[in-house]
């Protein structure tokens, strides 16, 4: 439990935009993305990390069988600016496709998934599985997350007005953000997120605020059939990779 407060403390110091802790020990004050607010929480402190074990987010259930078909429809931008439907980013027939939601560029653990999703790409690729991760913010900030981690430029995409969030019906507001339970799980990453943020800028939040209230997902598509899907249950509740490689490769690719 020391080493997960010191972590805790050493994260707070590094990115003061995603939290800081007051001198009260049982109250935790999150910084508002807003500019010049905040926003102060009094709850007590939790004994063990465990009460934090989210409950498991990945199910296709919750979402309409026709979800491919309004997804495809939907227009985002690739990360040089040029706007380009989600249909035309793989084969909609038979193609597989795993599409990631991070949070906006300037979020440290965007960046965090997005040096992840780029040390697998190569087992994506082999298995014929295409990777696209979507990120919130106009296309010059995802290029700054492309230049400075780096990550590939033909995988990343910029959704500005988040409409494909929307669609899949991904969590959005302030207890989402900054207070679910679910975020502890960036305490036990703490060495991979230190890693991925070597190079991290602020400057690469978007300037619409509001979309640093959003949270992400991920998601396995074979053509327009939805064969997996993640919701964030927090900042940093990052779907389990290897879930989704389990499933990849019970999948044949045409």
């Amino acid at each position: 439990m020391a080493s997960l407060q010191q972590s805790s403390l050493t994260l707070a110091t590094k990115f003061p935009s995603f939290c800081s802790f007051s001198s009260t020990p049982n109250t935790f004050k999150f910084l508002h993305p807003f500019p010049s607010s905040a926003i102060s929480l009094t709850a007590t402190t939790p004994k063990r990390i465990s009460n934090f074990v989210p409950k498991a987010a990945a199910s296709t259930a919750a979402f309409p069988q026709d979800i491919g078909d309004v997804l495809a429809d939907v227009t985002i931008f690739t990360a040089t600016g040029q706007s380009v439907k989600f249909e035309d980013l793989w084969d909609q027939n038979e193609g597989v496709a795993v599409v990631a939601l991070l949070r906006h560029f300037g979020c440290p653990c965007c960046w965090e998934l997005a040096k992840a999703l780029k040390e697998t790409k190569e087992r994506f690729d082999s298995a014929g599985v295409k990777l696209i991760a979507v990120g919130i913010g106009a296309p010059n900030k995802a290029r700054i997350l492309a230049e400075r981690l780096p990550f590939p430029l033909d995988c990343l995409y910029a959704d500005p007005d988040r409409k494909a969030y929307d669609v899949l019906g991904l969590y959005y507001g302030i207890g989402r953000t900054f207070f679910n339970p679910a975020s502890a799980k960036v305490l036990s990453r703490f060495n991979e997120l230190r890693e991925a943020t070597k190079n991290y800028t602020i400057e690469a939040t978007p300037d619409d605020r509001s979309g640093v209230l959003q949270q992400g997902g991920m998601f396995l598509f074979k053509g327009k059939q939805l064969l997996y899907a993640w919701k964030d249950e927090g900042t940093g509740d990052h779907a389990p990779m290897e879930d989704i490689f389990d499933i990849c490769c019970k999948v044949p690719v045409a």
